[in-house]
């Protein structure tokens, strides 16, 4: 079977997004954007090996990039040229006289998902050239010189490529050998070079709007709350309960609900498990001095903290103008300070073992609604504050993330909603599994969405 190359053309120097800074280091959701995108290919199971196409000023850069990450797929990092197509031709040089499939992608598409990745190379079996795109939303005209239309073509049969592209190497490589062989020679774009140059019928895959490049300075407004709103879904990590021997956890809400479940499963998988709450022992999020002397206790205990989780939280479903203003303190000062006082305090112990933290959003910070103003505006806020930490304590080894679940059957929702049919929501072990799932993988800054699995 070929193996599957994924080749990162990470050779622009963001001219057009009017930076001093490569658009590809440009930094968002607690990453670079090349960071973003090469962790997609890392972690999909189909692609064998990386290759990195970079500026050649920028390689040193790019090798301290690979080992931050740690990324064990990332094989080469190839020099670029001064055209688009010379970083395509240096990894089809750079892969001669081997049987292999190449999936260029843009280092700047940090959203491609999974999905598309996964039936590139599904078609990959079948086709030998492959290209990524969307349909046209608006109607495209195309104009003379004088900026008069000559045309509109029929809107249905339009696409809008992206990437990646992917290709047998010999098929591109003998695109390219005739291309460069014309004089009048010029593309930006590998699917056209070989539509032009072979004979070989070129395969579209299905894009994504959300899979967006970043060229202009606009574009970082947007990619920016793509991210925020950007859901991942938990990643399938086989034989986690490995992972958590011996670790020590400290959990914040660990009395129920979502945080019980969370403290059994740490134990169950091997962990030594600290468990904080009001109602278990007094402890407060809202009260710095609280969780610190919590910290400070499990850490003395135990002499090191690699994981800390907090499930607290408060929800009072009412109008605001109704709401006595000691619950809206409290609601405030337990959803948001609460985090504020559990990531400072966690800061000096994750630093020491390079650990991970989690918080917990909820499905309505997309949209403030009515009789969740406070609620939905706080977690709102640990979303923007799990991002900003996740980019400023990733020097430091430390992985943030936030876990958004569905609508979840505990004793909170309960209270503000009665009782529900089970099959409409989700159970809060799920949760908690999605939650030690993440804590098994390096991810940080992300938006982690759990959803009930349907039949």
């Amino acid at each position: 079977m070929k193996r599957n190359i994924a080749v990162i053309l990470a050779g622009g120097v963001g001219s057009r997004l009017g930076m001093s800074t490569p658009k590809q280091f440009f930094k968002v959701a607690g990453k670079m954007v090349v960071e973003h995108t090469v962790d997609v290919f890392e972690r999909n199971q189909h692609i064998d090996e990386i290759a990195i196409v970079a500026n050649p000023m920028l390689i040193s850069d790019f090798e301290n990039i690979v080992l931050r990450n740690k990324w064990h797929k990332v094989k080469k990092i190839l020099k670029g040229g001064k055209e688009r197509y010379d970083s395509s031709l240096s990894a089809i040089q750079a892969y001669a006289n081997q049987d292999v499939n190449l999936i260029f992608h843009d280092a700047v598409r940090p959203l491609v998902s999974q999905r598309i990745v996964n039936d590139v190379i599904d078609a990959l079996a079948s086709h030998r050239a492959i290209d990524v795109a969307i349909p046209s939303a608006d109607t495209i005209i195309e104009v003379d010189g004088n900026d008069c239309i000559t045309s509109i073509p029929d809107r249905s049969r339009l696409r809008r490529g992206q990437t990646p592209q992917a290709f047998d190497r010999q098929v591109i490589a003998d695109a390219y050998e005739r291309a460069l062989k014309d004089p009048e020679f010029k593309t930006t774009d590998d699917c056209g070079v070989v539509r032009k140059y072979t004979d070989e019928p070129v395969f579209v895959v299905r894009g994504e709007e959300s899979n967006m490049k970043l060229t202009y300075r606009e574009d970082t407004y947007m990619l920016d709350k793509l991210f925020q709103l950007k859901n991942t879904e938990p990643e399938n990590t086989e034989h986690v309960s490995d992972v958590f021997r011996d670790k020590v956890a400290v959990v914040f809400g660990g009395s129920y609900g979502i945080g019980k479940y969370v403290v059994d499963m740490l134990r169950e998988s091997g962990a030594t498990v600290f468990s904080y709450s009001r109602s278990e022992n007094k402890v407060d999020v809202a009260q710095r001095d609280s969780v610190a002397k919590a910290m400070t206790d499990a850490h003395e205990t135990a002499g090191h903290i690699d994981y800390v989780v907090c499930t607290a939280g408060v929800l009072n479903k009412e109008p605001l103008a109704t709401m006595d203003y000691e619950t809206i303190q409290n609601a405030i000062q337990t959803n948001y300070l609460g985090t504020v006082n559990v990531a400072l305090e966690a800061y000096p112990y994750l630093k020491q073992t390079e650990g991970k933290l989690i918080f917990f959003t909820s499905s309505s910070y997309t949209r403030g609604r009515a009789f969740y103003s406070i609620y939905s505006s706080t977690k709102a806020a640990i979303v923007n504050f799990v991002q900003a930490v996740a980019q400023e304590w990733d020097g430091d080894g430390i992985k943030i993330n936030c876990i958004n679940p569905e609508r979840t059957k505990t004793p909170m929702r309960q209270q503000n909603f009665g009782i529900e049919p089970d099959d409409s929501l989700l159970m809060p072990e799920r949760v908690a599994e999605a939650t030690l799932q993440t804590l098994a993988s390096d991810c940080t800054g992300q938006v982690i969405d759990v959803r009930r699995q349907k039949d």
